[in-house]
């Protein structure tokens, strides 16, 4: 949901959609500077949440954000805006803060994976108390992105001391463009056997629901509405249903088109269409 006016409207809005869970950005995704959050925002923002009922509300880094990077300013802005995200998140009582793991740039993915752990480390350090969990996100594998194989996740969390704090953010369009079949009861239960082999999925705590424009192992990041890419309803129907997932935030990451509204409540009913015992 946008934060457009504020994080507190995001609130608003998702209440209008019709949400159960949501995420939101704490700042301006496009811009390393972030505006602080006042008293006045962060009252209202909790005001808005206890009003509008929605429950958990996620939060996503800035896109701008790159750990893996071997450049040393940029690894370093990173640092410090994605310790101020997690400040921001634990202020507002955001229980996650999903990222994606960055791109190498060319120095290759045990190096960048190096780097994400040593980065994660040190915006971990601190009191054990910290509510917020950074979610790793699985990734399409455009470019030098790390996160499109499952193994890297599991790299970083086993690389790290404090990985109780690092959870995973599975999304179906990245998975699906990565190489991963959903499509069909046996692919879909050979990449979840895949997941939880090689990760847990004990570590999976939400998931970004978006079909995808493009094929399967393209590794291209291009969302679609739900049943209207290359995945289609099937992939997502054995999802919605798998008791494995139930307890887990299912977010939407749909194209918003001219009507942000129409689109996500268009988006939402399908999904909940394919729910077994749904009355639609």
């Amino acid at each position: 949901m946008s934060i457009a006016g504020g994080v507190d409207k995001a609130l608003l809005r998702g209440k209008e959609v019709g949400c159960d869970a949501m995420q939101i950005f704490t700042k301006n995704n496009s811009q390393w500077r972030a505006a602080p959050l006042t008293e006045q925002v962060i009252e209202a923002y909790k005001t808005n949440r206890r009003q509008a009922g929605i429950d958990p509300i996620l939060a996503h880094d800035s896109y701008l954000i790159n750990i893996a990077s071997p450049e040393k300013d940029l690894y370093r802005k990173s640092l410090e805006a994605l310790r101020i995200e997690v400040a921001r998140a634990a202020v507002l009582e955001i229980p996650y803060l999903i990222i994606h793991p960055g791109a190498h740039l060319g120095s290759g993915e045990a190096e960048g994976i190096k780097r994400v752990v040593e980065a994660l480390e040190t915006v971990l350090e601190g009191p054990q108390a910290s509510p917020v969990t950074i979610c790793l996100e699985t990734t399409a594998g455009q470019g030098s992105s790390l996160g499109y194989r499952f193994e890297h996740l599991a790299a970083i969390r086993e690389g790290m001391t404090r990985r109780e704090r690092v959870g995973i953010c599975v999304d179906t369009c990245h998975l699906f463009t990565a190489g991963y079949e959903i499509r069909g009861r046996k692919p879909y239960e050979e990449t979840m056997r895949q997941l939880n082999g090689v990760i847990g999925l004990d570590h999976v705590k939400c998931i970004h629901l978006n079909d995808s424009q493009r094929e399967l192992g393209s590794r291209v990041d291009r969302h679609a509405h739900i049943g209207r890419g290359q995945i289609g309803l099937e992939g997502f129907r054995l999802l919605v249903n798998d008791p494995r997932l139930q307890h887990m935030p299912m977010i939407l990451e749909t194209p918003k088109g001219d009507d942000p509204v129409v689109a996500d409540r268009r988006n939402l009913a399908i999904l909940c269409s394919l729910i077994k015992g749904s009355s639609g």
